[in-house]
């Protein structure tokens, strides 16, 4: 039963993100398949890997918070709902990054749920790869791709989520995203 929990997400988040693609023009579903393989080195839990896996469809597909409480349960759909943000969909995203991140970190901070921070780690450490590639690669032009295009932006969003994460240092996901980030973000300086 566990197991078909996690197929079914994986089914769930297949067909809600088909024809998306990140902003590296990857199909848009390795992200989140990639996040659930990062938490799988951190739990076994089939709710905490479904969630890692259907993270991203309420903000970026056409599925609603109640879908995923109706087909996955209370658990998964409280951790989803904790890697959601409010992306004021009225408003350009460059104007609501700020204010999007923060609200993001409060609410992170807030948690003692450690999967919660499992799936942050997961997701966040997903999104470093990808960034570290296009860094290594395009050095700071890799920034021209986001709604904000400034490193030292990013820099103060990824370095508090190092912080707040801080507790699964014991853990190789947070041991490579804490090096993917020196490797980014230590050659920019408010200087």
């Amino acid at each position: 039963m566990a197991q078909e929990l996690l197929d079914r997400a994986i089914c769930f988040a297949t067909e809600a993100h088909a024809g998306q693609l990140r902003k590296d023009g990857s199909p848009f579903i390795l992200h989140p398949l990639e996040d659930a393989a990062i938490v799988c080195t951190m739990t076994t839990d089939r709710a905490v890997l479904a969630a890692a896996v259907l993270h991203d469809t309420v903000e970026d597909t056409a599925v609603t918070p109640q879908q995923i409480a109706d087909a996955f349960g209370p658990r998964v759909y409280e951790l989803v709902m904790h890697e959601t943000e409010n992306k004021r969909p009225a408003i350009p995203p460059s104007d609501t990054w700020r204010v999007r991140k923060e609200e993001s970190l409060e609410l992170l901070a807030a948690s003692t749920d450690p999967a919660v921070k499992m799936l942050w780690l997961g997701d966040k450490l997903a999104n470093l790869r990808a960034l570290r590639r296009a860094h290594d690669e395009l050095g700071q032009a890799a920034f021209d791709r986001f709604n904000i295009r400034d490193p030292l932006a990013h820099k103060w969003y990824y370095g508090a989520i190092l912080k707040l994460l801080k507790d699964l240092s014991a853990y190789g996901a947070y041991r490579e995203y804490e090096a993917c980030f020196h490797a980014v973000f230590d050659n920019y300086t408010n200087d």
